[in-house]
């Protein structure tokens, strides 16, 4: 349907839907991560828009906040508050969201580096570097280094958190229409009202709160290093720890790119191509670091979005961005998501992470990884063996109440670098792969396999 067939009302409503169906899962990184909720919205408006500028305003995609971050956000707020522990009385505390949004944006140079490489060579000679045997064992390991928070959170109220996790299972199972597509959502606010409703939630932050702000504190962005100063050896660590997961971002953008183009019956990865959809996606995760928000990603969310309504009008999910905007200068609303409880959000992402180990493992299955070859099961463990080794290991270092890790560091001169478990294992799995003969995997080759890789339910 065009834009030019459909009233403005209709245009409008389901521009909201878009909104609507990105919202829950948007939302629920920076509530579990202490971002900005506001400046999450924003970014993500902003980003889905520059994104459909890159990409010639061809695909129809949203671009909202990515899970797969979610262990670096707490591999680096752990280690700043490490540092503050250390230091004298007096001094002034570091704020890790900085330090963590340059690694952030730093991985999304990545995605940069990569579109040209797509450019220059084509998608199959650079996926041979990134296939399923190193991406899906990165994948299963970035859920399940999460996986204790997630209890933790459940903790401070089981019967909310269980609640939380029926809601989320029958929608996603027996739901109908749009209630099938957002179960996280639906979960989060049917715990969240009973809690509410039981006397569990304290307001008066929502109370305080004005009704039009702005979405952002100069502090947690990049640009307080400016007055602030930076700390090298923190800098270089929170970019040691963020880069690698830009490797299995990929590949869900990939995997998502391939949907988007099944959904409408269009060939995305060729026109406009993969080059352009991995720089938009990139450019917009760099964008929002670099003001304190959360990594982007093309939003699953929205392809089911698509294939219900059966629009693909790409200025409708521009009509979201443009709400998505709108809303991000409202601190009250900020207030309402930051007021939700731990409990809540235990609940949630007990599914979420477990959910994202498992979109590893369907990764593998469908791209059927051969495991009877040695240098496949060579590959993944030693992949698995470092990153979940080097993560909970007390000779490390490693704190397990917050689920954030031990970590191998090193000097640059006098610039200490801390590499965490993932970071590790990507570099190993990587190399290992490249190196061991008997790579046979072909990007393209297995469509199923190529859209395997989503994070959101």
């Amino acid at each position: 349907m065009s834009e030019k067939k459909m009233s403005k009302m209709k245009f409008g409503l389901l521009g909201f839907q878009h909104m609507f169906a990105m919202f829950g899962a948007t939302v629920l990184v920076p509530t579990l991560t202490g971002l900005s909720v506001s400046a999450t919205l924003l970014f993500a408006g902003l980003g889905t828009l520059l994104f459909h500028l890159l990409t010639k305003g061809k695909v129809p995609a949203f671009l909202g906040s990515s899970f797969a971050f979610l262990g670096g956000y707490f591999a680096v707020n752990n280690m700043i508050t490490n540092h503050n522990a250390t230091l004298g009385e007096g001094a002034v505390a570091v704020n890790w969201i900085p330090y963590a949004a340059v690694g952030v944006a730093c991985a999304g140079l990545v995605y940069v580096i990569v579109a040209a490489l797509f450019k220059a060579f084509g998608a199959a000679r650079v996926m041979r570097f990134f296939p399923p045997v190193v991406t899906g064992p990165i994948i299963i390991c970035i859920g399940m280094i999460l996986a204790n928070s997630a209890i933790n959170n459940c903790a401070a109220d089981w019967g909310i958190a269980v609640l939380a996790v029926a809601i989320v299972i029958i929608f996603n199972i027996w739901g109908k229409g749009m209630l099938k597509i957002i179960p996280i959502l639906l979960g989060v606010v049917g715990s969240y009202l009973i809690a509410a409703l039981s006397g569990h939630v304290d307001f008066t932050p929502v109370h305080n709160a004005a009704w039009i702000g702005v979405p952002f504190q100069m502090k947690d962005t990049v640009f307080s290093f400016i007055t602030d100063g930076v700390n090298p050896s923190l800098l270089g660590s929170a970019i040691a720890m963020m880069m690698p997961i830009a490797l299995a971002t990929m590949m869900e953008h990939v995997g998502d790119m391939s949907a988007i183009s099944s959904t409408v019956g269009k060939n995305f990865i060729e026109d406009p191509g993969l080059h352009r959809s991995l720089l938009g996606d990139g450019c917009a995760t760099t964008l929002a670091a670099l003001f304190g928000a959360p990594a982007n990603t093309t939003y699953g969310e929205n392809t089911g979005v698509l294939a219900l309504t059966r629009v693909y009008n790409p200025a409708v999910v521009r009509m979201a961005a443009v709400l998505a905007v709108l809303f991000s200068f409202s601190p009250k609303f900020a207030a309402l998501i930051s007021c939700m409880p731990a409990a809540t959000i235990g609940g949630v992402s007990l599914i979420l992470y477990g959910m994202i180990s498992a979109v590893g493992v369907r990764n593998i299955v469908e791209n059927q990884v051969d495991f009877t070859k040695s240098r496949n099961v060579i590959i993944a463990a030693l992949i698995i063996a470092l990153a979940l080794g080097i993560n909970f290991s007390s000779a490390l270092g490693c704190d397990t109440v917050n689920s954030v890790s031990g970590a191998i560091a090193f000097y640059i001169g006098d610039v200490k670098i801390s590499l965490s478990g993932l970071a590790v294992a990507s570099l190993v799995g990587i190399i290992a792969n490249a190196v061991l003969p008997g790579n046979d995997y072909t990007f393209g080759k297995n469509k199923q396999g190529d859209e395997s890789v989503n994070f959101k339910v």
